[in-house]
């Protein structure tokens, strides 16, 4: 059961759907095991290259994998029980975690075999970050969404924070302290949604038939506003990748090393945290339309201000308000292209939704990893950061739905249903 029906949305205490509270503590084991995961692979790779371009190359050979298998993954995602695909990602991800810990402690890690293990968690990344996303809205009553997304959220930057700072301290002890570290996280996160227990429907195995794989493109196509909400964050993360260049920053222009790269890392997340916390209590109610842009301009802003910075202090501070500006535009999001996809539908949407959102950081990463490589990376982020604000001002044009758009539609309302196959509790 999800709760009582007479319950308000502000006063029904979220964390009482226990199928959500074990979601949420898979998300945040799973965060942190990654974070640690993305310090320790990013220092290595500098310490064994020195390369602005291989720094690029991490975020690349992650990307390929989601880009490529985008279609696929989202009907698997509908046509299978998603809390199986995400079980079996999440140890995919801790044995490949495991694999970087015994190769760093036998001496044959070297940057390609770092390179094809990431390649090998980022088609495991594939699978897994649509079908959870898809997941999130069967696990509470429909009118609790926006404040679920909100929490989840904050369980993804509670471990941004704690992820990175707790990787740089650990990696003192070596890389591969850090990446088992990491496997364990990722097999108990495992463990976490294997106890989920819903009714759930269980979907017609529709064949996968062209049609089929494309119909998450052709949905979001079919929906302006969607479609502007999804590409705005977009170029927003693909032009502001300025986390790619954190290794280079603490480095060489800031003089940290891997504990003040933890830090910097977890800076926005810190920004972030607090903004999604105060969502979840607070969710916004008008012009999310207009508040998603504002936040966009702002965290271009920030990117502009971080890349022109030589004080560590300042540095934390504008990483803390890009992040907080970036959660805004996240829950809203979110919020909106959930609540308008049917559930039959939210695996494939959510999968092209990854493509275009969640690879566009591994694909920002390789982007500013080349423009550094050619111009150094200072220009490379300030040019991110003016690039981002120019998006927002031609999307103003091209989506005035957007723009125009006052508020999320009514959670207390069923969201397009597909007819029923099977309903099962498991």
């Amino acid at each position: 059961m999800t709760g009582p029906a007479s319950s308000s949305p502000e006063s029904e205490s979220i964390l009482s759907h226990r199928p959500f509270t074990l979601f949420w503590g898979a998300r945040v084991a799973s965060t942190v095991a990654n974070q640690m995961q993305i310090v320790a692979v990013g220092w290595q790779v500098y310490q064994l290259t020195h390369s602005a371009f291989d720094l690029g190359m991490v975020g690349l050979v992650q990307f390929l994998p989601a880009l490529f298998l985008a279609l696929l993954v989202g009907h698997v995602a509908d046509r299978y029980d998603r809390r199986k695909i995400a079980r079996i990602c999440l140890f995919l991800k801790g044995s490949a975690a495991a694999t970087l810990a015994l190769g760093s402690i036998y001496g044959w890690l070297d940057k390609d075999a770092i390179f094809a293990i990431v390649f090998v968690i980022g088609a495991t990344h594939a699978f897994e970050s649509p079908t959870l996303q898809a997941l999130l809205p069967g696990l509470v009553p429909a009118r609790l969404l926006p404040r679920a997304i909100a929490w989840s959220a904050s369980a993804t930057q509670t471990a941004v924070i704690i992820g990175p700072a707790l990787g740089g301290f650990i990696y003192v002890f070596g890389p591969s302290a850090v990446y088992s570290s990491s496997s364990v996280l990722f097999i108990a996160a495992s463990l976490l949604v294997s106890l989920i227990r819903i009714e759930s429907i269980l979907p017609r195995r529709e064949p996968a038939t062209l049609n089929s794989l494309l119909a998450g493109i052709a949905f979001i196509k079919s929906r302006p506003a969607i479609l502007g909400a999804i590409s705005l964050d977009l170029f927003a993360v693909l032009l502001g990748g300025a986390t790619a260049l954190l290794p280079i920053y603490a480095h060489d222009i800031l003089a940290t090393g891997p504990l003040g790269l933890g830090l910097l890392r977890s800076a926005p997340a810190v920004g972030a945290l607090s903004t999604a916390i105060f969502l979840a209590r607070r969710p916004l109610k008008r012009r999310v339309g207009r508040s998603m842009f504002i936040a966009v301009a702002v965290f271009g802003l920030a990117t502009i201000v971080f890349a022109l910075s030589r004080s560590f202090v300042l540095s934390l501070a504008t990483l803390v308000v890009l992040g907080a500006s970036d959660m805004i535009s996240v829950v809203v999001r979110s919020s909106f292209v959930q609540l308008e996809t049917p559930d039959h539908m939210r695996g494939r949407v959510s999968a092209v939704n990854s493509v275009f959102i969640g690879t566009s950081n591994q694909l920002g990463e390789f982007e500013s990893g080349i423009t550094a490589a050619w111009l150094g990376p200072v220009p490379a982020v300030l040019l991110g950061g003016i690039g981002t604000i120019a998006v927002v001002a031609l999307w103003i044009r091209l989506f005035p739905a957007l723009l125009g758009l006052d508020k999320l539609a009514n959670p207390a309302a069923p969201v397009n249903p597909a007819p029923p196959a099977t309903a099962t509790t498991s």
